[in-house]
């Protein structure tokens, strides 16, 4: 099955909700950068939060990016996701691995830190972005989304993510829910909720069982009506091109510019969310530079 996102609401109108299955972008992405099976689950759950966070988004061109600064040894990881729920992303040391914890799972906690920054940037183009960070509480990924919003946001909200990797490294599965309390829901639906999802159980064998993401959210609102609002494809989409790199080198500022123009190599760039590369020749930097004098 392909990667699709699906939004929901409780008929009481108590809840909004949004599950995806993200198997085929997160494998994409380990594809591309080549990531450990712990960096793979670790980029795979922010890629699955990031894809519904920017699917809720209105208005075309609004974006939302999700950065974790952790003092583990994966270093950063970014995420950036479209208004459709598009999204791609980068992990600073994609090779680093980690022994398996005694529990039998990848210790993903350990390789983000247990200590660091979650922030997220909403560019809804408006003036000036919307920007909130929290403090990570452990690294593991949901918890840190969930208490972003309660902290930044002021609405309470479960959140599940989980990455399945094969003996191959391969993702056997990946995807999440994320749930959240609407204005004017009572105190007892907060205790639904949380007996639901417990009972539920953990993301990854519920994907395990069955990664269609309305089966996820209705096996974990199970106590809930819903009404399925939308379902939409998404993807590992990138966005990079050689006139934007083009533009990226005529922000370095004319200085840097003359520098590399004289460079009889020229300059590569690479972007750090699909690997492609594209070559400047000295000529071509000196077009950018009369180009910029003009502008």
């Amino acid at each position: 099955m392909s990667d699709q996102l699906v939004r929901a609401i409780s008929k009481d109108g108590f809840v909004k909700a949004a599950a995806v299955s993200t198997r085929a972008l997160t494998e994409r992405a380990r594809q591309i950068h080549q990531t450990s099976p712990v960096a793979t689950a670790a980029l795979g759950r922010l890629l699955a939060a990031g894809s519904m966070m920017g699917n809720e988004l209105k208005g075309d061109g609004s974006s939302v990016t999700l950065r974790i600064k952790g003092d583990g040894p994966l270093g950063t990881l970014l995420v950036v996701a479209d208004n459709e729920g598009n999204v791609r992303g980068s992990v600073q040391n994609p090779q680093i691995d980690l022994p398996i914890r005694e529990d039998g799972k990848l210790d993903v906690g350990g390789a983000v830190g247990h200590g660091g920054t979650l922030t997220v940037i909403k560019d809804l183009n408006l003036k000036e972005p919307y920007v909130g960070s929290v403090e990570l509480l452990g690294g593991e990924i949901a918890e840190d989304l969930a208490s972003y919003f309660v902290e930044s946001e002021q609405i309470p909200t479960a959140c599940g993510l989980g990455v399945l990797v094969d003996r191959d490294r391969s993702v056997l599965r990946a995807g999440g829910y994320l749930i959240q309390l609407l204005p004017g829901a009572p105190d007892g639906v907060i205790d639904r909720l949380e007996k639901g999802i417990m009972a539920a159980g953990p993301v990854t064998n519920l994907l395990m069982e069955n990664d269609d993401p309305e089966s996820l959210l209705r096996r974990v609102m199970k106590d809930f009506e819903l009404e399925i609002l939308e379902t939409v494809p998404v993807e590992y989409r990138c966005y990079c091109s050689r006139e934007r790199m083009a533009s990226a080198l005529v922000s370095l500022g004319r200085k840097q510019l003359t520098e590399l123009a004289e460079d009889p190599n020229g300059i590569e760039l690479t972007c750090q969310f699909c690997d492609s590369r594209q070559r400047f020749t000295p000529e071509e930097i000196r077009e950018l530079l009369e180009k910029a004098s003009e502008a």
